[in-house]
């Protein structure tokens, strides 16, 4: 593959009014398992192979991607790629520039321990089936599930710069459930979150880690406790999250409003836009002096966490928020030129050999700060300190919101008392970050993950990354969902 796309690379760059072309094939397979109650429900495994060509002629873009990947179809999407270049370039008002970067060539491949396309099916299922049967079985219990989830993609990028990268991203995500029910209350529980579970850039190591079979009789006791644990109270008070909370906290109201392409105003027919946009750059104050927000796909085992993104930038960090000022954006090549910053983020990626890359999100993180979890409880006069997400909604610019969370707890002179049901908080992005007061340490980060941020059109769903620790904001709004 590597000489049939160098070739057609060669063909199209010298063809007149050509700025840039690039190619890549990727081979993609992923195994999916559900288990509810004492059954299995669903057992997947799928593969596929493509490749694309992207071509900018005369500052217009052209794309074109085929199944499959011989000669003759190589051939024809290269083709295809720059036909339709040309016509974009006949009533294109707006001509593409892309921002330097030096061209790149290497290998990446992500450390796996156990492969877990390797890793019998039988042993999957007992290793998920197992503790979920367990909960299915004890009282009150609605209905328990749990879901694993692996990918592996291998991509070579080729570009008309001389960039030539291969790059091998193994990773995964599980999760178990349950749901209780009592005189008309509904609960949940979940280990270690809900949606997407514990995820990582890993093998079947990842799994094995999260202990199933250990977290049983925490979650049920505790899902029990929520159905005659008072509501959260109403009001004003000082808030702590849990990382795996905060973590979606970033994702909603960081992570997509710095996305490059949503403050230029070109994704305002999905997601919608930003509130970030361009002239408040190093400007606007974000949140308190103690907030550092970066976009880095240099960390161990994110899912946002690469060699290189899908042009073929090479992984690096970059400062989103300092000390509580917005000061940069997630980026392309494109956006990046059309912000006026000198480099790209790193952050252009595509969900498969079909799409074209857009400006996606990579591991987007709070920088930690000092002391532990417990530190935060206990330098707490009052307040309440809330765990994993239930439910969340967010207006189109990422400045009004409001998260609901599976449970909490209350906190009073110092100690984490009686369990709360249904918590729920709202607020203003750059009020409730400016209302951040203290951040735990490094020895309390933990890198979360979303497999399933969709954005672009046609849909693009891609997986990214966020590490936090647990963090403590003053006067934010409380309440119960009914």
């Amino acid at each position: 593959m590597r000489d049939l796309l160098s070739d057609a690379l060669n063909r199209l760059s010298r063809q007149d009014g050509v700025d840039y072309a690039d190619a890549r094939v990727v081979d993609d397979e992923r195994e999916s398992l559900l288990c509810k109650d004492t059954r299995v429900e669903r057992h997947t495994r799928a593969q596929s192979r493509g490749h694309c060509f992207r071509v900018l002629y005369r500052g217009a873009w052209g794309f074109a991607a085929r199944p499959d990947c011989a000669p003759a179809d190589v051939e024809a999407s290269a083709r295809r790629a720059l036909e339709v270049a040309r016509a974009s370039a006949a009533v294109n008002r707006t001509p593409v520039r892309l921002c330097p970067e030096e061209p790149q060539r290497g290998t990446y491949r992500t450390p796996v321990l156990a492969d877990p396309f390797a890793v019998p099916t039988e042993r999957k299922v007992r290793d998920l089936l197992g503790p979920v049967s367990d909960l299915s079985r004890r009282a009150h219990v609605r209905t328990a599930e749990g879901r694993l989830f692996f990918r592996r993609s291998h991509t070579l990028l080729l570009t008309s710069e001389g960039t030539d990268v291969e790059q091998t991203i193994t990773h995964g995500s599980s999760g178990i459930k349950v749901i209780v029910e009592r005189a008309g209350e509904v609960q949940q529980r979940c280990h270690p979150m809900d949606h997407d579970g514990g995820v990582a850039q890993a093998g079947y190591e990842m799994a094995e880690a999260l202990d199933f079979a250990g977290q049983t009789d925490r979650l049920h006791d505790e899902a029990l406790a929520l159905l005659t644990a008072p509501p959260c109270p109403a009001g004003e008070t000082t808030l702590i999250l849990d990382t795996s909370q905060l973590a979606l906290q970033i994702h909603e109201s960081c992570g997509h409003p710095t996305e490059g392409d949503r403050a230029l105003g070109e994704e305002l027919s999905l997601a919608g836009g930003s509130f970030l946009l361009p002239d408040l750059r190093g400007k606007l104050q974000y949140g308190s002096p103690i907030v550092n927000l970066t976009a880095d796909s240099l960390t161990s085992g994110g899912l946002g966490t690469f060699g290189w993104d899908d042009e073929g930038v090479p992984a690096r960090r970059t400062p989103l928020v300092v000390e509580g000022r917005f000061v940069g954006y997630l980026t392309s090549r494109e956006t990046a030129a059309k912000l006026g910053i000198e480099r790209s983020a790193g952050a252009c990626r595509a969900e498969s050999w079909a799409r074209v890359p857009i400006v996606r999100m990579i591991n987007v993180s709070l920088e930690p700060g000092a002391g532990s979890l417990e530190d935060l409880i206990a330098d707490t006069e009052d307040g309440v300190l809330m765990g994993p997400n239930k439910s969340w909604s967010i207006d189109d610019v990422r400045l009004n919101f409001q998260f609901g969370c599976e449970i909490a707890w209350e906190v009073k002179h110092g100690r984490r008392g009686r369990i709360l049901r249904n918590p729920l908080y709202t607020g203003i992005t750059p009020e409730f970050w400016g209302s951040c007061d203290r951040i735990a340490g490094p020895e309390e980060f933990r890198l979360w993950g979303v497999l399933h941020c969709g954005k672009g059109d046609p849909m693009q769903i891609m997986h990214v990354g966020h590490g936090c620790s647990p963090a403590r904001f003053r006067n934010v709004k409380l309440g119960a969902a009914r």
